[in-house]
């Protein structure tokens, strides 16, 4: 027996018999999950309960009752060493910049492909975060986008639209020349007069098929990488080889996919429209805040990422920074700058910060989302940021989201270890060695019961013990009055 380690993570136990609202179906009663309020937790205890299936709101800390409650809510994972963006995410890095450089904004009020890292209110509760105003923050503070690549994109997507434009306007012509390129001769009736088509009568057959406008960039590539090796033949036949290497190493570099930091860190124009600045700040929270030298510069713990515009704050991203992963709690946004969608811009952001920190923590290297919920079709969209797995509910193992989708399908519970023989690693074994606080005494289990007085307690121990796991039992500290 000995008095409370202030390191120690000290918790209470609620239990969860009782259903409550559904934020995501609107069921009165169908939501059934097991909680315990955090009065402190370490982040590695935190780390090893969200890899069970728990997640935080505030310092209340709940576990959905999986195979119970109304919408199953599976915890998700993004494996940012290997994420590339998809052409939505492209969109909307690209839709930023150009707000950023030109003071573009969609025109249509319906232009917004809004995913908020979790939309439902429960998760909002107790997060008691205070927003700074811009005298309070110095400049020092402030750390400007850097971006290097905003023309380039600008002038990828004006020669895009001016090549539509092109083909659009002259697509006979074009195919014309073509094919008096491949043929000597043509016959008398194939040269045949442009006529409107009559109603009724189908599409003119005088004119080519249609061709997209990605076939007909191709060739003339094609064609001009040709031409520079024809002349590159007849004016000096030493340099060939080397002309026709750097054609085919700047070919294959352009490509290559763009990553996040190619939109994210790349220099705005010094005539830029608006300037977006980002701060993170320490912010309260049951997670007690480390800083270890293996660990990332900016330590462990809970932190709010600010998003300013023009000395305007915008949103902001509270996110836990812990061994192993970087986890998104919430997004709080201005509703006025909801044409920039801001929850899929925060949480690429995000992914972007998790590779940041794992040159410095090489452990860390996962970003989680919060919950996957497939029964709610709004909320499916975190399965869009691949690689991504779904945790076990049963074994509490990863597996690959591509793997779970079919399943998930036919049954909105389902055990995603294929394994029919695997069990729970990490379940209780001894109950004895669960560690508890009692009269500011930290014991055993094996004790504390011996001294107790009044009903037993044995079952809610259990079931506690058996939810966060053996490890985490005889690590954390559970209160008892």
């Amino acid at each position: 027996m000995a008095g409370v380690d202030r390191s120690s993570s000290i918790v209470e136990y609620f239990g969860g018999e009782a259903g409550y609202r559904c934020g995501y179906c609107k069921n009165v009663t169908g939501n059934l999950s097991h909680g315990m309020w955090a009065h402190s937790m370490t982040v590695q205890d935190y780390q090893d309960l969200i890899d069970r299936g728990w997640r935080r709101s505030g310092k209340y800390v709940y576990k959905p009752i999986m195979n119970q409650t109304c919408c199953p809510q599976y915890t998700i994972r993004c494996r940012p060493l290997h994420f590339q963006p998809s052409k939505s995410h492209k969109k909307v890095l690209k839709k930023m910049l150009k707000f950023l450089a030109k003071g573009d904004s969609p025109k249509v009020a319906g232009d917004v492909t809004e995913e908020p890292m979790d939309s439902h209110r429960e998760d909002a509760v107790a997060c008691s975060f205070v927003l700074k105003n811009e005298s309070d923050v110095s400049q020092s503070e402030l750390k400007p986008l850097n971006v290097e690549e905003t023309e380039r994109v600008e002038t990828e997507d004006n020669a895009e639209e001016e090549l539509k434009k092109e083909v659009e306007s002259e697509p006979p012509q074009t195919c014309a020349d073509k094919d008096s390129a491949g043929s000597s001769e043509r016959s008398d009736s194939a040269k045949l007069v442009h006529t409107t088509p009559k109603p009724g009568k189908g599409a003119d057959l005088s004119k080519p098929p249609c061709r997209k406008a990605k076939a007909i960039r191709k060739e003339r590539k094609l064609h001009k990488l040709l031409q520079n090796q024809t002349h590159t033949l007849e004016g000096s036949p030493s340099q060939v080889e080397p002309q026709v290497l750097h054609s085919q190493n700047s070919k294959s570099k352009a490509n290559q996919p763009k990553s996040i930091e190619d939109f994210i860190f790349v220099s705005l124009p010094d005539d830029a429209a608006h300037q977006l600045e980002f701060t993170r700040f320490l912010c309260d929270s049951p997670l007690e805040a480390e800083n270890p030298p293996s660990g990332p510069d900016c330590g462990y713990g809970s932190f709010h990422q600010q998003y300013w515009l023009d000395g305007k704050i915008i949103a902001v991203g509270v996110i836990d920074v812990l061994p192993y992963c970087v986890s998104s709690v919430y997004l709080y946004y201005d509703p006025d700058y909801t044409f920039l969608s801001l929850g899929v811009y925060s949480a690429l952001r995000e992914i972007a910060f998790t590779r940041q920190l794992h040159e410095k923590a090489s452990e860390l290297c996962y970003y989680y989302m919060g919950f996957y919920i497939h029964s709610c079709p709004k909320m499916r969209y975190k399965g869009q940021y691949r690689p991504s797995d779904l945790l076990c509910p049963e074994t509490y193992v990863w597996v690959p989201i591509e793997q779970c989708l079919p399943t998930l399908e036919h049954s909105k519970y389902c055990r995603f270890n294929q394994d029919l023989k695997a069990v729970d690693e990490g379940c209780i074994k001894e109950l004895g060695r669960v560690r508890v606080l009692h009269k500011r005494t930290v014991m055993p289990y094996s004790v504390y019961k011996k001294r107790r007085k009044g009903p037993s307690d044995e079952t809610s121990v259990q079931q506690y013990a058996s939810l966060v796991g053996q490890t985490c039992s005889e690590r954390m500290l559970l209160f008892r009055s």
